[in-house]
């Protein structure tokens, strides 16, 4: 009898410690996983912000040289000086598109002013341009660390791109505020919405692998509520004091 229960406690504490184990390397590996996403996110993010430089700070006043130069040419053949103002107008576009592919890779109001102002700013830009209406909210004002603003502003930038590109929606309402040390996020449009379990199964190109990690490796939470014709939700909660 005794030989029984000691085998029974033998199993039973190799049974614990092989449990222990799964659980303690399924940690290890999700602490190692989310370190990597960060890591790559980072140095996506670095690159982005040298490349916007680059164009903001070399790029840019060079193009602005040449266009002086070009006005400054003094022409009198009617053909050439069409030809010269058709140029001079190239460069300008050249010019508006490359501030625009600079301020897309790094709004330089995140920078100076802040998340929200940068959101303000990224909304009324889509507002003008597209044809979804955005309303922003904000019910408390939030104070942000400077290493999450740009990943919240991201998934800001993501959620509304995949408004426009999938849901089909006229309107689109975004609201901000702070609790108990977390920064709360509620999106909500009025598209036509979709089959969650389908989409996360198949892992369609809305954009959700990019939300889930950034979310992720701010240790916040997201969650996604939609489903056909009842449009779209996004909640997301993010601590953002230590």
């Amino acid at each position: 009898m005794y030989i029984t229960l000691l085998l029974s406690l033998i199993i039973t504490i190799i049974i614990i410690y092989f449990f222990a184990s799964i659980i303690r390397y399924h940690r290890r590996y999700m602490k190692l996983q989310r370190e990597k996403i960060f890591a790559e996110i980072t140095i996506r993010e670095n690159e982005r912000k040298r490349i916007a430089a680059d164009l903001h700070d070399s790029l840019g006043p060079l193009l602005s040289a040449v266009k002086l130069n070009i006005s400054n040419v003094d022409i009198e053949h009617p053909g050439d000086k069409a030809l010269l103002e058709k140029t001079a107008g190239h460069l300008d576009e050249i010019i508006g598109s490359m501030r625009r592919i600079s301020h897309d890779l790094l709004p330089n109001t995140l920078e100076r002013n802040g998340l929200l102002e940068a959101i303000r700013e990224f909304i009324g830009q889509v507002n003008v341009k597209q044809g979804l209406n955005i309303q922003l909210y904000i019910v408390k004002e939030i104070q942000v660390p400077k290493e999450k603003e740009i990943h919240i502003f991201r998934m800001i930038q993501e959620i509304v791109h995949n408004t426009l590109k999938h849901a089909q929606a006229g309107n689109l309402q975004i609201g901000f505020s702070e609790e108990g040390g977390h920064l709360l996020c509620l999106t909500k449009d009025d598209g036509k919405g979709f089959d969650k379990e389908k989409v996360l199964a198949a892992s369609q190109g809305l954009g959700l692998r990019s939300l889930e990690s950034r979310c992720e490796i701010l240790n916040g939470i997201l969650s996604l509520d939609s489903m056909p014709g009842a449009g779209t939700n996004y909640f997301i909660k993010i601590p953002v004091t230590p």
